[in-house]
């Protein structure tokens, strides 16, 4: 990645982020340790680190087609499960040891049917999340949580102890608040890293162990703390959408003089605004609440738009927001209608706001350049 920061931690982040088997899982594998990939920031990745495994947020990074996904998926079908789903065919994913699926929504849904199916790995499961936030729904998932742990010490011969689940909690805590650290260096009025860099950052975290991650993001947060920071913008803004892992595409975003300096993303700040409480009586039951209830919601959970338009006009106010881009992958049903009442609301608090469809991969890379360049004039320093 082209930066201006210069950091062997931040390279080593972002090779993490540009590749799918990075070096820290060739070291990982090297070492005899196992893998399992998972689907959904709403997954509880601690209990896969508990068992003594590397969880690993799904993402089709360097794919260029999807020939061979196409013969299950429908042309319709969101991009996103499509490339997955066409790397996972070409055998991009072996060196996973299992896969942990979610409803999360009807398009990542049929990749469980169809892994389950047509490729050999042996350890495939479903979770089941519900779609409201209510403390039911929290019962509901606790045995949810309990079932994954249940799995996954007799898939892999372990015991999970509540010890373990504790341990695992209080590290994926700690890089939530070491990411919060760098979301704070954003509220300056001359941040020192720029939204393309602070995502490549936080997806680094999904793919590497949280240990060697954090180790790496002090270091970080140590230089740029003596850093100086990017002045030559005309606007910032908010990114907010679903399913976002390539820097590249806010790259475009900011080349047009756009400061990406917070975001609402799947693979950003919903993955960090808070902690799991490490007070609770229940590791599981701690699990249960944070994932479903606790943490930022996305659309797909009913009944909670009110938290999310709220913690949006937060972040305006206190990142000096001055304008807001709604992303949105073609087909996404959940982010379709939220977009539509996303903006009526910004546009009665006079916030500009801008919505653009897209594919998983980088295309019409031309058009993207001239809406942002356009959406920028009308707010522009």
């Amino acid at each position: 990645m082209e930066t201006r920061i210069q950091s062997k931690a931040f390279q080593e982040l972002s090779q993490a982020a540009e590749t799918l088997v990075n070096p820290a899982i060739q070291d990982w594998k090297g070492q005899g340790s196992k893998v399992v990939g998972y689907f959904c920031s709403a997954m509880p990745e601690e209990v896969i680190t508990a068992a003594g495994l590397l969880p690993f947020r799904m993402r089709a990074t360097g794919s260029t087609g999807t020939d061979l996904s196409d013969t299950y998926f429908s042309s319709i079908n969101c991009s996103f499960p499509r490339h997955c789903f066409n790397i996972a065919l070409q055998g991009g994913f072996d060196f996973l040891d299992g896969v942990v699926c979610m409803n999360s929504c009807d398009n990542v849904r049929r990749i469980y049917d169809n892994w389950k199916r047509q490729l050999p790995t042996t350890l495939v499961h479903i979770m089941s999340l519900p779609r409201k936030t209510g403390e039911p729904q929290v019962e509901w998932f606790r045995d949810e949580v309990a079932n994954l742990k249940q799995l996954l010490e007799k898939h892999f011969d372990i015991e999970i102890t509540d010890e373990r689940l504790w341990y695992a909690i209080k590290l994926h805590n700690e890089t939530r608040r070491l990411q919060r650290k760098l979301y704070d260096l954003r509220k300056a009025d001359n941040p020192p890293i720029t939204g393309t860099e602070a995502l490549a950052v936080t997806v680094a975290g999904t793919a590497m162990p949280k240990e060697r991650y954090n180790q790496l993001l002090r270091e970080l947060l140590n230089e740029l703390s003596e850093s100086p920071g990017n002045a030559d913008y005309r606007a910032r803004l908010l990114l907010m959408g679903g399913i976002l892992d390539d820097p590249a595409y806010v790259k475009v975003i900011e080349s047009q003089g756009g400061l990406v300096v917070t975001d609402s993303l799947c693979f950003g700040s919903r993955m960090l605004w808070n902690d799991i409480d490490e007070g609770a009586s229940d590791p599981i039951a701690a699990l249960a609440q944070y994932y479903v209830a606790d943490r930022p919601s996305c659309p797909r959970m009913f009944g909670d738009y009110e938290r999310r338009i709220g913690l949006v006009r937060d972040m305006i106010r206190d990142f000096k927001v001055d304008g807001v881009i709604l992303e949105r992958l073609a087909f996404c049903d959940h982010w379709g209608f939220e977009q539509f009442t996303i903006e009526n609301d910004l546009k009665d608090d006079n916030v500009p706001c801008l919505i653009m469809d897209r594919e998983y991969i980088m295309s019409g890379v031309g058009q993207l350049r001239t809406r942002v360049q356009a959406f920028l004039e009308t707010m522009g320093r």
